[in-house]
């Protein structure tokens, strides 16, 4: 790659690394070598002048006009883009008149979902380079998950009703059309370099909603499903041992089914000592060592690494259990409970404001580390 051209990819991780969830450099430069596969050099230089904000054409089309490239060269680029789940789009209506706007997406939750057909063995290596040296690190450093976690409703043991942002029925009864079921990306990925998931065979397993789950449908992913079949597919993965992980908002647009052999997450996460204090969650596991005979089946289904048998009784981590019940509905002995801690995260209210509230405290961050 010539000069310029690496100052285009440059320029895009650039703008990239200004959305609320970063795109940070790193000193190998994997981050160059993911955009390279995704992008073509004319393609990156458009995608970088896009921001969080979306904007329509014409204000895109200004910050590139010096740059000598057509109007309708410009639109084109996006449209393909957008196309192939590198950009978001929307439709604007000004009175009568439809405009389209475009906006950027992040590398995860967002463009990387979308190359579900494009994996390669070099690209997933690039992937799980870049989130070994430096993405997993900026995940945290705001401390406010792009996910959370949710418990298993009937296991929790407290005398009132669950909040309705922790609760995944509630979910499928108010997410709104259409359910879209997706193929997991993270054990694809692992499938395709002989890493199959030691937890189970599902394989669609993802969930994502409304107009989320069209993206999906309109690029020739997913498929729609009933919530009766969501259902099925989520009390399967509870039965399984997966994590619950839903968008971090009262009105989540995603839901996955996570294992801790596989997630992009949970795998990078438990690699932290205490992994706790980076997840969404309302509950933790507390053991009953009255009851508890150690059969170790608590240990085995945790995917946080977060039970320890001692002297014959089951031990929980507190900061590695991120209180998702796995371990509840299989213990023989019934000695394991979820406890609601007492201060509570509350999500907030949609997407786009959870990640108003990553971006503000990002910037706080920042002028922290700058004073």
């Amino acid at each position: 790659m010539n000069e310029s051209e690496d100052r285009v990819y440059r320029a895009l991780q650039e703008s990239l690394d200004k959305l609320p969830i970063s795109y940070p450099a790193t000193e190998s430069g994997v981050e160059i070598r993911i955009l390279k596969r995704l992008f073509s050099p004319e393609k990156a230089l458009i995608a970088s002048k896009l921001e969080f904000y979306p904007k329509p054409l014409n204000k895109i089309y200004a910050k590139l006009e010096k740059n000598g490239v057509p109007l309708e060269g410009v639109e084109k680029a996006l449209d393909e883009m957008f196309d192939d789940g590198l950009i978001g789009r929307a439709i604007k209506r000004d009175g009568e008149e439809e405009i389209k706007i475009y906006a950027a997406s992040a590398f995860i939750l967002g463009f990387y979902e979308f190359q579900m057909n494009k994996m390669t063995e070099e690209f997933i290596h690039d992937v799980d380079q870049y989130f070994e040296e430096a993405y997993m690190e900026e995940l945290n450093k705001t401390k406010i998950p792009q996910l959370r976690t949710i418990p298993i409703e009937k296991e929790i043991g407290i005398d009132r009703d669950i909040a309705n942002y922790d609760d995944f029925r509630h979910y499928l009864d108010t997410c709104g059309e259409p359910i879209v079921l997706n193929e997991c990306i993270c054990r694809k990925k692992n499938d395709i370099i002989g890493k199959s998931c030691e937890k189970t065979d599902l394989r669609e397993s993802c969930f994502s909603f409304r107009s989320a789950g069209m993206a999906y449908i309109n690029r020739g992913l997913g498929r729609i499903i009933t919530k009766d079949e969501a259902l099925e597919i989520i009390e399967q993965a509870e039965r399984e041992g997966l994590v619950l992980q839903a968008g971090n908002s009262q009105r989540p647009a995603s839901l996955c089914t996570c294992c801790g052999c596989c997630c992009n997450l949970l795998v990078n996460e438990k690699k932290f000592d205490a992994p706790a204090q980076f997840f969404g969650s309302n509950y933790f596991a507390q053991v009953d060592q009255e009851l508890c005979t150690g059969c170790g089946v608590c240990e085995t289904r945790c995917q946080m690494d977060a039970v320890e048998i001692i002297d014959d009784i089951s031990n929980i981590i507190l900061d590695r259990c991120i209180g998702c019940g796995v371990c509840v509905p299989t213990c023989p002995e019934e000695a394991i409970k979820l406890i609601e801690k007492e201060e509570k995260t509350i999500p907030a209210k949609n997407t786009v404001a959870t990640y108003l509230k990553i971006a503000e405290e990002r910037k706080k961050l920042e002028q922290t580390e700058s004073s």
